[in-house]
């Protein structure tokens, strides 16, 4: 059985997994449409897909990770880690997709 304490910490990974998506649903949409001038779901759910974010480990945990630089630090420090490790990956995988 889950000790109360690893019980809190999941539960605190949750929230700010919860938090972290919405920061990089909101970086994909902003970062879309300044690249391809229009919206684009299908780029935005790529970008903001599980599957993505398994590339770099375990995807609430990536999302975790912004959703702490954001309650911690802000917008801006979210968004520059996004644009610093998310975003060369993503664009390298999209560059294979033709």
């Amino acid at each position: 059985m889950k000790s109360a304490k690893k019980d809190e910490a999941y539960r605190r990974e949750q929230e700010l997994a919860w938090i972290g998506d919405t920061i990089l649903d909101l970086f994909a949409r902003t970062w879309i449409l300044q690249e391809k001038g229009a919206v684009c779901g299908e780029t935005q759910r790529r970008m903001t897909s599980n599957q993505f974010l398994a590339c770099l480990g375990n995807p609430t945990s990536v999302e975790a990770k912004i959703g702490r630089l954001y309650r911690e630090e802000g917008m801006q420090a979210a968004f520059a880690w996004i644009e610093a490790e998310l975003l060369p990956l993503f664009k390298k995988q999209e560059k294979k997709r033709g």
